[in-house]
């Protein structure tokens, strides 16, 4: 068996473009600027991002396709049988921070590893999802963001979103802080379950509804109004997002191991952000509320 990664670069390149035209369209002012780049270990990507826009302060949409025959620890250290094999990674990774503390920051990626893919016996595995980071909490937005992720990947069994959303559930956890980083969504990683062909039908699946799942909510609330005390609390939630990102990610880490680009791989990080010293929301306010309700783990689709 071999496998032709080729279908799967030409749906992430075609997925970058298609997110990029709908948030684009979205801001209403903002442009996403386009960044090609080459790897000198072999393979590169295409950055795009959007920054200062009308409703995206900040956004970028990454698509990297790399390769290499020596993997970095992160990878081999469950799987010593991929050491010395060659390999290729390509996916579609992306943050949406708003300027608007009442649209929520969102992520999504979709990627495909092969190993050895021209050989007897090719390793291969796909993984993705995406999760939802509000600052002040509306539950009709997370209701509609899990509808649309079970609906996502309902065809491909009726287990899968209960498996995936508890999947996030337990990634998207800073430990440090005892804490989740929002109200989830799904997570998924070598996952090769479903043989190639309908493994790959899932991430697509999952990619194709990242716009659906987001694009609602941003346009009901980037008119919100919003005062200075609402948008420092932003600021000093996204402080969360950089934690988590920095020492927890899985994918931050495969590629700073790898060599990757590090412009790139950062480009996650929000423009502006804060840590107050042991600050606590005060009791009853909407602050409040977002640890309260909203950083608890719920089946939103039943409550």
């Amino acid at each position: 068996m071999t496998i032709d990664p080729q279908p799967v670069r030409d749906y992430l390149l075609d997925l970058q473009s298609r997110i990029c035209t709908a948030l684009a369209a979205e801001d209403g002012g903002g442009e996403f600027n386009r960044d090609e780049w080459i790897r000198p270990e072999g393979g590169g990507g295409i950055s795009r991002i959007m920054t200062e826009g009308t409703v995206f302060e900040k956004a970028g949409i990454a698509f990297s396709h790399v390769k290499g025959t020596k993997l970095p620890p992160s990878a081999t250290a469950h799987r010593p049988n991929l050491a010395g094999k060659p390999w290729e990674a390509m996916g579609v990774s992306l943050v949406i921070h708003p300027r608007n503390p009442h649209v929520p920051t969102s992520h999504a990626n979709v990627r495909c590893f092969i190993a050895d893919p021209t050989g007897e016996n090719p390793i291969w595995w796909f993984g993705g999802g995406f999760d939802l980071t509000p600052y002040y909490g509306y539950p009709e937005d997370c209701v509609h963001w899990h509808r649309t992720a079970h609906d996502a990947v309902a065809p491909f069994g009726q287990d899968l979103y209960p498996r995936l959303k508890q999947w996030c559930d337990d990634y998207f956890f800073l430990k440090h802080r005892n804490e989740p980083r929002g109200i989830g969504g799904l997570f998924f990683d070598d996952f090769n379950e479903l043989g190639f062909e309908q493994s790959f039908a899932l991430m697509r699946s999952v990619g194709d509804a990242y716009i659906p799942a987001y694009r609602p909510i941003v346009a009901r609330r980037k008119a919100t109004p919003f005062t200075e005390r609402e948008r420092q609390f932003q600021l000093y939630r996204r402080g969360r997002y950089v934690e988590f990102n920095l020492v927890w990610d899985r994918g931050t880490l495969f590629g700073l191991q790898s060599g990757g680009r590090t412009e790139s791989i950062l480009m996650s990080l929000p423009p502006l952000v804060r840590w107050d010293y042991g600050w606590t929301p005060e009791p009853g306010s909407r602050e409040a509320e977002l640890y309260d309700v909203f950083l608890k783990p719920r089946d939103w689709l039943n409550s």
